[in-house]
């Protein structure tokens, strides 16, 4: 039997706004039936799933289990400094690891963690450097 990712659920106290903050660091926007005190709100992403901020009444008390990694299209750093701006916060700065090209390792304002990635670019030069020595 196939089965479909329907949509991926953020458990939080406050799911407007941490929808907001996700809706800036996609620039996708809420549902236009989203509101502030909401229980639910939601983006939906151009693959046809959702991200759907859902509020619960406990706080976020261990390290995710499971997470999204970001690609941005612009450079990493460049990216890291607009995802901080947003309210982002590092959790563990991995930029320096060999594999891969490294990440940097954040924290959304409800503490769910995500990884940011090398760009496509910045990757093939990792890629081509590597490939060199």
């Amino acid at each position: 039997m196939n089965v479909t990712i329907e949509n991926i659920c953020f458990d939080c106290a406050d799911p407007y706004t941490l929808g907001q903050f996700w809706s800036h660091v996609l620039g996708l926007p809420l549902g236009d039936d989203d509101f502030p005190g909401d229980p639910a709100a939601a983006i939906k992403l151009p693959t046809g799933q959702m991200l759907y901020f859902e509020r619960v009444p406990e706080p976020k008390t261990v390290k995710n289990r499971m997470h999204l990694c970001l690609r941005p299209q612009t450079t990493r750093d460049g990216e890291l400094e607009r995802l901080l701006g947003l309210g982002a916060t590092i959790v563990d700065d991995r930029r320096e690891i060999v594999e891969d090209g490294g990440w940097v390792v954040l924290a959304d304002p409800a503490g769910n963690e995500f990884c940011l990635l090398r760009s496509p670019a910045e990757k093939e030069v990792w890629l081509q450097a590597r490939a060199a020595s």
